[in-house]
């Protein structure tokens, strides 16, 4: 079992920056691959970003690419989203997620879930 706790929301208007952090408590960190979606208000939930076990490898949403940075430390079995030049639409509940495998924007791939985070940006 693992497990996922999330920190580091807060409300900021738009164009300002946050920084999330997920902790993981558990065993093999480093054999996780991490994603982080959010869900906002009448949406379904959404991949924002994922970054593999090493973290060498990230991946991102279109609509955050660019702005979100994802990265994860093996060593301290942190993964955090750097999330810069926010908008309104970026406003969600952000989840942090661990993978064994499999196609990391896919939800289903995710075995563990954290109990999620709230970013409002206000405009």
């Amino acid at each position: 079992q693992v497990q996922l706790v999330e920190s580091g929301g807060g409300l900021v208007q738009a164009g300002g920056s946050l920084r999330l952090s997920c902790a993981a408590s558990g065993r093999n960190f480093r054999s996780y691959s991490m994603g982080w979606f959010r869900q906002a208000p009448g949406k379904e939930r959404e991949f924002v970003a994922a970054v593999t076990g090493s973290g060498l490898s990230t991946y991102y949403a279109g609509s955050v690419k660019g702005r979100f940075t994802i990265s994860k430390d093996n060593t301290k079995n942190t993964v955090t989203l750097q999330m810069n030049s926010l908008k309104p639409e970026d406003t969600a509940v952000y989840y942090c997620a661990a993978a064994s495998y499999g196609d990391l924007y896919y939800q289903d791939v995710y075995n563990y879930w954290g109990q999620g985070t709230q970013v409002t940006v206000s405009s």
